[in-house]
C-alpha cells in the first residue's frame, strides 16, 4: 500500500520512500502519531500499532504480524509474531520471534534475542543476550525491577537435542500481582534450562547456574567446578527425568494460569480501542503458540524414552527406580498430552476465582498497572490461589512412578 494514504492519517514518515507497509495492513491498523523511520517494513495482516509507537529509531525495523500497545518503542531489528504492551522499548538489532509476550514497560537495551520468551511488567534485559524459552517475573515498578544482565545466555538446547528446557524465573500466580521481589541475573552469565528461580534470587555476574533454586531472597553461590577426565556419554541414554518432566508440567501449568488471567481479568482492560483489542488477541495467540510449543517439546522427549530403554536392556547400567522413571513417561504421555491441550477445568480454584473477581470488578477502568497495585492483600491471596489451583493441576499429572 502506498505510504502516502498513511501520512494522511497523521502516521509520521519522515522518508516515505524509503518505507514499506504491506498491502494487507488496513490505514486503520496504524494508530495516527506513530513514526515510522527510514528502512523500515511493516508486514501482515496481523499487525497492529497502537497511539505514541516509535518504529526504526536507531536502525531499520522489520515487523511482522505484531501488535503493539501505546508508547512502544521498537528501535531496531527483525520482530515477527510477538505482542508487545504500553511502554515496552527495545533497543536496535533485536532478534524478537514468535512467542514472545513482553508486558507493560518491560523490555531489552541493544541485540537481543528473544524467542517463546514471556516477560511480566518491568522485567528489563541488558545488552547481547539470548533468552529464548522463558517467562520471567518480579518486581512493582520500574525502579524495582527484575534484571538480566547484559551478555546472558538461557541454554536451551541439550546435547541430546532436546529443547524441552523452557525455565520460570518467577512465577504467574504472584508475579501477576506486581508485589515480589525482583530478580537479578548477572551479566556475562547463563541459566541451564529447565530451571525455576525463586522470587528475590540473585545470581551473581559470571555464573552459570545448573539447578533450581526453589528458596526465596538467596545469593546463589555456584560449587566450584572440579578438574578430572572426561566422562564417558552414551547417545540417547537418558538417565533421571523427573525434574526435567515437572519442572516443564510447571511451567505449562504457568502459562495456562496466564491465559485464564488475560480471560478473567485482563480482558476487561483491554477492550477499548482497536489497538487495545488486538493486543488482547495477540496475547492470547501468544500464549495457545507457547502452549503448543512446550507440549510439544515434553512429547519429544518422551518419544525418546523407548530408545534409551533400548539401550539399558543392551547391557548398560539403568537403576531401577529411573528405568521406572522413563517407562511410566512412555505410558503417561498420551493422556497427559491431551490435558494439557484442553487445558484445565474452569472449576479448577473457582472459589478463590470468584472472591477475587468480587474486588477487580470494583476497580475503576484505567491504566492496568494501577489497577493491579490497588488490589487488597486478601484479594491478590485469593487471586494467586486460584491461579496456583490451576498450576498445580497440571504438576500432578505425573509423578513418575
Amino acid at each position: 500500500m502506498r505510504t502516502s494514504i498513511f501520512i494522511k492519517r497523521g502516521i509520521v514518515i519522515p522518508c516515505p520512500s524509503s518505507v514499506e507497509i504491506d498491502d494487507a495492513i488496513a490505514p486503520d491498523q496504524i494508530a495516527p502519531g506513530v513514526v515510522i523511520h527510514t528502512g523500515s517494513k511493516i508486514l501482515g495482516a496481523q499487525t497492529s500499532i497502537g497511539p505514541g509507537c516509535v518504529i526504526g529509531a536507531e536502525s531499520p525495523a522489520t515487523l511482522e504480524n505484531c501488535q503493539l500497545g501505546k508508547e512502544v518503542f521498537l528501535n531496531g531489528g527483525y520482530f515477527s509474531e510477538a505482542t508487545f504492551l504500553d511502554g515496552v522499548k527495545i533497543g536496535s538489532g533485536a532478534h524478537v520471534r514468535s512467542g514472545t509476550l513482553l508486558e507493560e514497560k518491560s523490555g531489552g537495551a541493544h541485540t537481543v534475542g528473544f524467542k517463546q520468551t514471556i516477560f511480566l511488567p518491568f522485567v528489563t534485559a541488558g545488552s547481547l543476550i539470548n533468552f529464548c524459552d522463558c517467562l520471567m517475573a518480579g518486581g512493582n515498578s520500574r525502579r524495582n525491577h527484575s534484571e538480566i544482565g547484559s551478555s546472558y545466555i538461557h541454554f536451551n538446547f541439550t546435547p541430546r537435542q532436546d529443547k524441552a528446557t523452557a525455565s520460570l524465573i518467577g512465577d504467574v500466580p504472584r508475579g501477576v500481582m506486581l508485589d515480589q521481589a525482583p530478580i537479578f541475573l548477572g551479566g556475562q552469565g547463563g541459566l541451564v534450562g529447565p530451571a525455576r528461580i525463586a522470587y528475590g534470587t540473585i545470581i551473581p555476574a559470571g555464573t552459570i547456574c545448573r539447578r533450581d533454586i526453589l528458596t526465596e531472597n538467596q545469593l546463589y553461590v555456584p560449587p566450584a567446578v572440579e578438574s578430572g577426565e572426561p566422562r564417558k556419554m552414551i547417545q540417547g541414554q537418558y538417565l533421571g527425568i523427573r525434574r526435567t518432566v515437572k519442572n516443564n508440567l510447571i511451567y505449562i501449568g504457568n502459562l495456562h494460569a496466564l491465559k485464564a488471567w488475560y480471560r478473567h481479568v485482563r480482558k476487561r482492560f483491554m477492550s477499548g480501542s482497536s489497538y487495545d483489542q488486538a493486543c488482547w488477541q495477540g496475547a492470547i495467540k501468544r500464549l495457545d503458540d507457547a502452549l503448543a510449543e512446550r507440549i510439544k517439546r515434553l512429547g519429544e522427549l518422551a518419544e525418546k524414552m523407548p530408545r534409551s530403554l533400548e539401550i539399558a536392556d543392551s547391557g548398560k547400567n539403568l537403576p531401577e527406580d529411573i528405568r521406572l522413571q522413563q517407562e511410566s513417561l512412555i505410558k503417561e504421555w498420551p493422556a497427559i498430552q491431551r490435558k494439557l491441550e484442553q487445558g484445565p477445568s474452569e472449576s479448577i480454584g473457582a472459589a478463590a476465582r470468584e472472591l477475587f473477581h468480587s474486588e477487580w470488578e470494583k476497580i475503576e477502568e484505567g491504566p492496568y498497572i494501577e489497577a493491579v497495585l490497588k488490589i487488597s492483600s486478601a484479594a491478590k491471596t485469593a487471586g494467586a490461589g486460584w491461579l496456583q489451583s490451576i498450576v498445580d493441576s497440571a504438576a500432578a499429572l505425573w509423578d513418575g512412578k
